[in-house]
C-alpha cells in the first residue's frame, strides 16, 4: 500500500469509512509529517493531543459522512474553543476563544479530525503570508520564496502532504494566489454556493470559503462535503447542482472557452506578465482546442476596476474590530488599511459597492458567451521571503497586485475560479493557470481542469514535501 500521505483525500476517506486504516493511525501519520515540516511554516498551532484524542474517539463510533476521520487543519482566521486563535496578529497573541465559529463546529460534526491551524497573513488581509506572529510560509518547491496568502499555510500543508485536503478561504485571491504559487487546485466557489462562507457575510460579498487539494478531483470531493455541511441552505443559492466529484470524473461536453491575458489593474497598476505565465495558459488553451472545445479570445476590457476595489478592502479592514493600542502593533499595512477605511464616508462606501455591482454585472455579460474563461493564474513567479517588506504601505499593495493582478475582480464579480497547474518552469516549479466560471458553474470548471490534468499527467513531489 501506498504511504498514507500519498492517498488522494478520496481514496484515504473511502479507507477511513472501510476501517481499512483507523482515524487514529492516519492521524500519527500526518502528524508526524506535520513534525517533519515545520521549516515550511505551515502551521500556526499543532493541537496533537487533542487530535489523537478525538481520533480515537471516532475509532470508537460508526463512520459516517464523506469527511469522518479525514485530518484538518483550520485557517487561523477561524475561531475553535480552547485553541489560540491570533488571526495572524500580534494584537491577538494570547486569544484563545471559548466558543467556535460555525465553520469549525459544521466541520467537526462532518467528523473531521482537526490537527491545528494553517498560518495566515494578518486578518487575511495580504496575499502572502508572512506574520510577525509565526514564520513566514514557505514554498515547498523552493523555501527561499513565500507561499502566497493569506491561505498560504493551508496550501503549503496540502502541497507537502500535511494535509490531503484544506479548507480555506478566499476574500481577493485568498486560496488561488498561494494554490497556484505552490502548485495545488484552489477553488473559490460561486458567491451563494455553500452553507456556510457563502460571501452574503458582508455586505462586500467578497470572502467565501472553499477547498485547497492535490487534484481537481479531491477538489470536488471536499466541494461536495462543503455543500452539504449545514441543514439549511440560503434562497439564494447559486445555481447547478453537485456531486461536484461525479463532474471530475466526467469528460466535459464540448464547450466554448474564451481566452484573455488581460487583467482589470492594467490600467492603473504596472501588470507585466512573466513569460511563464503567458506560456502556461497558450498551452492550456492548445491542450482544450485539441479536445475539440471551442477557444476564442474573450474579448474583456474592465474598466473602473482599481478604484472600486481600493474602497472595498479598505472598507473590509475597517470592520477589524482594533482599538488604538491594537493597532500601535500590526503591521504598518494593516494599519494603513484600517485607518484608510475608517476615513472612508458613507458615501464613499455605497459608491464602492455600486460600482461594484455594475463591474459584476459588465463581467458576467462579458464572460457570457462561453462556459468558461481561461486566464494567467498570477502574473510573476513565486516572490523570495520578504519581497513585500520594507516598503510603504501603498507599495506593498502595488506589490500584490502586481503579483496576482487577475484574482481579486473575480470575488467581486461572485464567480466560481479554480487555479490547476499544468506546465512547470525550468526548475521544475509548477506554473498555473486560473479558470473563471459562469455563475454557479463550478461542475464545468472542475471537468476542464481535471482534462488539464490528464494531459498535464503527475506532478512530481516537491523538495520540500
Amino acid at each position: 500500500m501506498s504511504a498514507l500521505h500519498e492517498l488522494s483525500a478520496v481514496e484515504l476517506a473511502g479507507m477511513l469509512r472501510r476501517r481499512e486504516v483507523s482515524a487514529a493511525e492516519v492521524a500519527a501519520h500526518y502528524l508526524a509529517r506535520i513534525a517533519a515540516h515545520a521549516e515550511l511554516g505551515a502551521f500556526a498551532e499543532v493541537t496533537a493531543d487533542a487530535a489523537l484524542q478525538r481520533a480515537r474517539a471516532l475509532d470508537a463510533a460508526s463512520p459516517a459522512g464523506a469527511l469522518w476521520g479525514l485530518p484538518h487543519a483550520d485557517k487561523d482566521l477561524v475561531a475553535r474553543a480552547g485553541v489560540p486563535t491570533r488571526y495572524g496578529s500580534r494584537s491577538r497573541v494570547g486569544f484563545v476563544p471559548t466558543a467556535s465559529d460555525p465553520l469549525a463546529e459544521a466541520l467537526d460534526a462532518a467528523g473531521v479530525v482537526n490537527l491545528g491551524k494553517t498560518a495566515t497573513s494578518e486578518f487575511g488581509l495580504t496575499g502572502y503570508t508572512e506574520p510577525r506572529t509565526a514564520p513566514p510560509a514557505r514554498d515547498p518547491w523552493n523555501p527561499a520564496h513565500g507561499a502566497g496568502g493569506s491561505s498560504g499555510g493551508a496550501a503549503v500543508a496540502v502541497a507537502a502532504r500535511m494535509l490531503p485536503v484544506a479548507v480555506a478561504s478566499d476574500g481577493g485571491g485568498s486560496i488561488r494566489i498561494p494554490a497556484a504559487t505552490v502548485g495545488v487546485v484552489g477553488l473559490k466557489p460561486s458567491r451563494g454556493r455553500l452553507p456556510l462562507g457563502s460571501g452574503f457575510d458582508a455586505p462586500d460579498g467578497l470572502a467565501v470559503t472553499g477547498p485547497v487539494a492535490r487534484t481537481a478531483e479531491d477538489a470536488a470531493f471536499l466541494l461536495d462535503a462543503l455543500v452539504d455541511l449545514a441543514p439549511f441552505r440560503y434562497a439564494t443559492a447559486a445555481p447547478g447542482s453537485g456531486p461536484f466529484l461525479a463532474a471530475a470524473r466526467r469528460e466535459p461536453a464540448r464547450t466554448r472557452i474564451g481566452v484573455t491575458t488581460v487583467s482589470p489593474w492594467d490600467a492603473d497598476e504596472r501588470i507585466v506578465l512573466d513569460d511563464q505565465a503567458g506560456a502556461a495558459v497558450r498551452t492550456a488553451a492548445g491542450w482544450l482546442a485539441g479536445d475539440g472545445h471551442a477557444v476564442d479570445d474573450a474579448q474583456w476590457r474592465p474598466r473602473g476596476y482599481a478604484a472600486l476595489f481600493r474602497v472595498l478592502w479598505r472598507a473590509s479592514a475597517a470592520r477589524i474590530p482594533l482599538t488604538e493600542a491594537d493597532l500601535a502593533v500590526v503591521e504598518p499595512l494593516t494599519a494603513w488599511l484600517v485607518r484608510e477605511g475608517r476615513g472612508l464616508t458613507a458615501s464613499d462606501v455605497l459608491g464602492g459597492l455600486s460600482a461594484a455591482r455594475v463591474f459584476e454585472r459588465e463581467t458576467i455579460e462579458a464572460f457570457a458567451p462561453f462556459d468558461a474563461v481561461l486566464m494567467p493564474a498570477l502574473a510573476q513567479s513565486p516572490r523570495p521571503v520578504g519581497w513585500y517588506g520594507g516598503h510603504d504601505p501603498e507599495r506593498t499593495f502595488a506589490l500584490q497586485v502586481e503579483y496576482a493582478p487577475y484574482s481579486s475582480f473575480v470575488n467581486v464579480a461572485g464567480l466560481p475560479a479554480l487555479t490547476v497547474p499544468v506546465t512547470a518552469d525550468a526548475a521544475g516549479h509548477p506554473v498555473s493557470v486560473q479558470l473563471v466560471g459562469r455563475p454557479g458553474g463550478e461542475a464545468a470548471l472542475l471537468s476542464l481542469a481535471a482534462q488539464l490534468e490528464r494531459h498535464r499527467g503527475p506532478l512530481p513531489h516537491p523538495p520540500s514535501g
